[in-house]
């Protein structure tokens, strides 16, 4: 991630921790990312999904976070826009968010 976006800047001003929050910084210290995603790397090479413009790992973080807020694509999409903490989970800038095609 780099330079916070003005509603980043406002959110890290924000004292209370909700329950998204505590949860997903939980679980981001419990997942073994590299071990998941070392058997989902022999499947997508890079031909199949741009890895250079989408990280696997990005993809895998929004994908468990669909799954976990029983989001459809579009509302994943729209979330990563309108919530600070998803996006920083997502380990994505505002102007990073990809498209919901890109979830399928």
């Amino acid at each position: 991630m780099g330079q916070q976006s003005f509603s980043d800047s406002e959110f890290s001003q924000n004292k209370k921790v909700t329950r998204r929050e505590q949860f997903l910084k939980k679980v981001d210290q419990i997942i073994p990312w590299e071990i998941l995603m070392k058997p989902i790397r022999q499947h997508y090479p890079g031909t199949e999904i741009d890895l250079q413009t989408t990280g696997l790992e990005i993809i895998l973080r929004i994908y468990l976070m669909q799954q976990w807020y029983g989001l459809s694509d579009s509302a994943m999409e729209d979330s990563l826009y309108d919530i600070v903490v998803m996006r920083q989970f997502a380990r994505i800038d505002q102007d990073e968010i990809p498209d919901e095609a890109t979830f399928l």
